[in-house]
């Protein structure tokens, strides 16, 4: 399975860069995956909030191959434990998923078009993080699902 991470801008504090690095490698062994950066929207401050929104959210479809099942990591969507997130991403493959596409949004969310295209909204927690640190706290929270999976001594219950 492929599994693809969306985000709006680049990320630019270089201990994330690092951490983002190194759940690439670990999850390469697993999967393929793949983090697709769309650019920050030029001239945003003179743009109304439904308007960027509107933007991002053209790019985020057209970024996005329609036989992939989009995803949204938003604070409103359903939140799961370690091993639940894992039976999620294990039943996705089992059902024959080939491609999914998890999407971190610009800091107003999704445009209804996004919404109505993605399939599901994952939660990582109640609380809120930046969007640069919740792409390193997503592809750790990937990778251990994924040695669960695989029954791996990462994850300790």
């Amino acid at each position: 399975m492929k599994i693809t991470l969306i985000v709006i801008g680049k990320t630019d504090k270089k201990y994330i860069v690092e951490g983002i690095s190194e759940y690439e490698k670990r999850l390469s062994h697993y999967c393929k995956f793949e983090i697709k950066v769309i650019p920050d929207i030029k001239n945003s401050k003179s743009m109304t909030e439904s308007v960027q929104m509107q933007k991002e959210g053209d790019q985020i479809l057209a970024s996005t191959r329609v036989t992939s099942e989009l995803i949204l990591l938003d604070e409103r969507g359903t939140e799961y434990s370690s091993i639940d997130f894992a039976k999620f991403i294990e039943r996705k493959g089992i059902s024959g998923q080939r491609e999914i596409s998890f999407v971190i949004g610009g800091p107003y969310g999704f445009s209804s078009e996004v919404k109505s295209r993605a399939s599901g909204f994952v939660s990582l927690s109640k609380l809120t993080f930046s969007h640069q640190i919740v792409r390193l706290i997503f592809m750790e929270q990937l990778y251990r699902a994924m040695t669960i999976i695989k029954g791996e001594p990462y994850h300790h219950e």
